[in-house]
């Protein structure tokens, strides 16, 4: 499709804008990074390229996080420039009604959000996996590892000078299924194996149900049940698997199907998948939104009172966005309306707003 002239002309103003938002926010966000960073490795003998270097890492992802607020301001920024400039005018003189304009920017930004989701998400995923990765090197918790594989949960965990290596088949609820244990030494010697038809573990000190233990010189020692000692309880193994933007997105659909072998819950899962094929209509939105409040102000209103506008309405869509997300974690919302229904209702908002946008 031949784009008019208008139109190139649009899309040129409208993508610099936003790529000089987007790069003001990741220097902000960069910052911040760098701030936290430093103060985590206060205490630990290191110079500075560790600290700069996880920052940058980390940022992209951050960045994608607050994208659909950058698309808010970014369109602040085109209407200040075209109304500003007189160009709105010019526009309306050759026919260009306030309706096409948003109308053609909000397709680019839906176009520029589906890349966002395809590309750049996987590309900070990647990142965010390499920032994990090494920021996990210099954490007191890295002896402390948790991973999901065909052959079930592995967990290994240090305590009271063992080493013990927990292979599970499934998890359900907040039992851990045919629970395998074997505990070595500080110098690597196997001390026992101890095999348990499950163990609860909503506390730290786990309890082993129908358990066996298999112990070197020793018969073997049957219990109906043992407690065992730990570092892990249900919340914190959950957590090990809950950072889901280190994951790239064919990752997560992979990473779902181990879960349905596991038994294990996907809700967060289908909470974070949801969020990534919404994201592209979300960014829309809130292009929207953004022209309806620049073209229903007046003219004359200054620009820091627009940016504080576009501030204020950023943190309260965040807050509604983030309020509908815990619903659905919590199963209070079927995953589906706990991220579709605050994007339509904002969509419904933004239909209010563009009855007679062409009389503004």
């Amino acid at each position: 499709m031949k784009l008019k002239i208008y139109q190139k002309y649009i899309l040129t103003d409208f993508i610099i804008i936003t790529l000089k938002i987007t790069l003001i926010f990741f220097t902000l966000v960069f910052i911040l990074n760098l701030f936290e960073e430093l103060s985590f490795f206060k205490d630990l003998e290191t110079n500075i390229l560790t600290p700069t270097s996880l920052a940058l890492l980390n940022g992209p992802n951050v960045l994608f996080e607050i994208f659909p607020f950058v698309f808010l301001i970014s369109t602040q920024f085109f209407y200040i420039k075209i109304i500003d400039n007189h160009e709105l005018l010019a526009y309306k003189k050759f026919g260009l009604n306030n309706l096409k304009i948003i109308s053609f920017i909000t397709l680019l930004s839906f176009l520029m959000g589906l890349f966002i989701v395809v590309f750049f998400y996987n590309f900070s995923a990647k990142l965010k996996f390499l920032y994990l990765e090494n920021k996990n090197k210099y954490s007191l918790d890295n002896k402390y590892l948790a991973v999901i594989t065909d052959n079930g949960i592995w967990i290994r965990d240090y305590i009271n000078g063992n080493s013990n290596i927990i292979n599970s088949k499934y998890i359900f609820k907040n039992n851990l299924e045919e629970v395998s244990i074997t505990q070595f030494s500080n110098d690597f010697n196997l001390l026992l194996n101890i095999e348990a038809d499950s163990a609860d573990i909503s506390k730290e000190n786990w309890v082993l149900k129908n358990v066996t233990i298999f112990e070197n010189n020793s018969p073997k020692i049957k219990k109906n049940e043992l407690i065992f000692e730990t570092h892990f309880d249900y919340k914190k193994i959950s957590n090990l698997f809950s950072n889901l933007y280190s994951l790239t997105i064919w990752r997560l659909f992979e990473l779902r199907n181990e879960y349905r072998a596991l038994k294990y819950s996907t809700m967060d899962l289908n909470v974070h998948l949801n969020m990534l094929i919404s994201y592209p209509f979300f960014v829309c939105v809130m292009t929207i939104l953004s022209s309806i409040l620049m073209l229903n102000i007046k003219f004359n209103k200054s620009k820091i009172f627009n940016i504080i506008l576009g501030t204020m309405l950023s943190v309260i869509i965040y807050y509604i966005k983030y309020f509908f997300n815990v619903f659905g974690a919590n199963q209070q919302l079927p995953v589906f309306f706990s991220n579709w229904l605050p994007i339509i209702l904002l969509l419904i908002i933004a239909s209010i707003g563009l009855v007679r946008i062409n009389e503004k």
